[in-house]
């Protein structure tokens, strides 16, 4: 015999012994083969339905947000935030109860928080803006800046020069940051924390003397020297 057919003739008893092997092991577990089988099936089709459904909730969210962003443009901002019964109209708060983990259920956040802001209503409008996912890069800025004016309005000066010093830093530019910079440094002030007031004031002269904050930095470090005599 060849070596050839030696070798073939190995490969198929390694071939036979492998498939009785498994023949054998679905014969003594057929039941867990066929549910694990099952399963899988399941798994698969769940992702596939979830896909579509979660792209018809997305497409539903989007649609019924020009509507409430329609209320928003024109100061109507209680109509931004519950819609109107009269013309049949949703607002931000329904997109987010119904559709809650869409990207325009995000954005409703956001847009809720605005608007929650602009009828006084600081409490809910800080609940808002903790629940939205902030954006990367000078998209998320905006955000972080408008959650430190509600802290200040709270009356939360730590909380609000910690949210400048993170959006001065989100995105890092000639421009937002010095000026997040200082209304950094001017929250510490108000929080009566002498100290990181002085930081992030220096830190705008130091680093960012040309911009339009650094008059007003050396202005606030004149004023924190002063009040240390």
């Amino acid at each position: 015999m060849s070596k050839k057919q030696v070798k073939e003739e190995l490969e198929q008893d390694v071939l036979l012994e492998t498939f009785s092997k498994a023949q054998s092991f679905y014969d003594n577990n057929k039941n867990t083969v066929i549910g694990a089988a099952i399963a899988v099936i399941i798994l698969i089709g769940g992702s596939v339905g979830y896909y579509y459904y979660a792209e018809a909730q997305e497409s539903e969210a989007q649609e019924l947000m020009g509507q409430a962003s329609q209320a928003y443009l024109q100061g109507n901002y209680q109509e931004a935030l519950t819609g109107s019964d009269a013309d049949f109209t949703v607002g931000f708060k329904q997109i987010i109860n119904n559709y809650g983990m869409t990207d325009a259920a995000n954005l409703a956040r956001y847009y809720a928080a605005i608007s929650s802001f602009k009828i006084g209503n600081n409490e809910e409008a800080l609940t808002y803006i903790e629940n939205y996912e902030i954006p990367e890069g000078i998209m998320g800025v905006g955000p972080l800046s408008f959650h430190a004016v509600i802290h200040t309005e709270l009356g939360n000066h730590t909380e609000a020069a910690e949210l400048y010093v993170k959006a001065a830093e989100w995105d890092v530019n000639d421009s937002t940051t010095p000026y997040n910079y200082l209304e950094a440094a001017n929250a510490f002030h108000d929080a009566s924390n002498t100290e990181k007031a002085q930081q992030y004031a220096k830190k705008i002269i130091e680093e960012y003397d040309n911009s339009n904050q650094a008059t007003e930095a050396e202005q606030l470090l004149g004023l924190l020297a002063t009040a240390e005599k």
